[in-house]
């Protein structure tokens, strides 16, 4: 993703054409370690497994959601530095998307089917708020992070008691999702009309609802 700082307008576009495969048909690699890989996987029943797995599907579509939100918003970003803080939230983006779709497979799972739909609308909304100009780009990103802090948050209370392993992972993820939204307030984000955020919440709660099973 480092060279689409540098890139046109039209070599952006195809950049970003090149990571939606990526996140949503390859294997995403992680340039952290995973948070989990030392903690001990104890033992969880049917219940518990399948609990814990739709937790991390929701977290792993989300992580996608919010790559093609940034990739969209960095390809048409105006100012250098927005794209570069754009493509920095995006790079630890993909490690979390590694370490959920990591956890998913120790749990036997698999990520959401409608992955492609969801990267595809997160994409689009992405471009249509960086074409509103920087300040909105930076919006969109404090909103969407501070949202996804909110449910990581409920995850880690719902979490089976004994899935220490999970729980690693979305402490680390948390942690970032909250340095991303307080580094793009400093960057000079501008705060979204009261009637967004709100939209933004209910398209994540069906997003929810849907990656849990599906």
């Amino acid at each position: 993703m480092d060279t689409l700082r540098h890139l046109g307008p039209l070599d952006r576009l195809l950049d970003s054409a090149q990571n939606a495969l990526t996140t949503v048909l390859g294997e995403p690699r992680a340039e952290r370690r995973n948070p989990g890989a030392s903690t001990p996987d104890a033992p969880l029943d049917a219940g518990q497994s399948r609990h814990s797995a739709g937790l991390m599907r929701i977290n792993h579509t989300g992580e996608v959601c919010a790559q093609a939100l940034y990739i969209g918003q960095a390809a048409v970003a105006r100012d250098p530095a927005t794209r570069a803080h754009l493509l920095e939230a995006a790079q630890e983006e993909t490690d979390h998307l590694a370490w959920c779709a990591d956890r998913l497979r120790e749990l036997d799972s698999r990520p959401s089917l409608l992955n492609p739909l969801w990267y595809a609308g997160s994409w689009a909304i992405g471009a249509a708020a960086g074409l509103r100009g920087d300040g909105w780009n930076l919006g969109f990103v404090v909103e969407t992070e501070r949202q996804v802090e909110a449910h990581l948050a409920e995850h880690l209370q719902t979490l089976p008691e004994a899935d220490a392993r999970s729980r690693a992972i979305l402490s680390v993820m948390k942690d970032d999702e909250a340095r991303h939204a307080d580094n793009a307030l400093a960057a000079g984000a501008r705060i979204l009309p009261s009637p967004i955020p709100t939209l933004m919440a209910a398209m994540s709660t069906v997003m929810k609802t849907v990656a849990y099973r599906l």
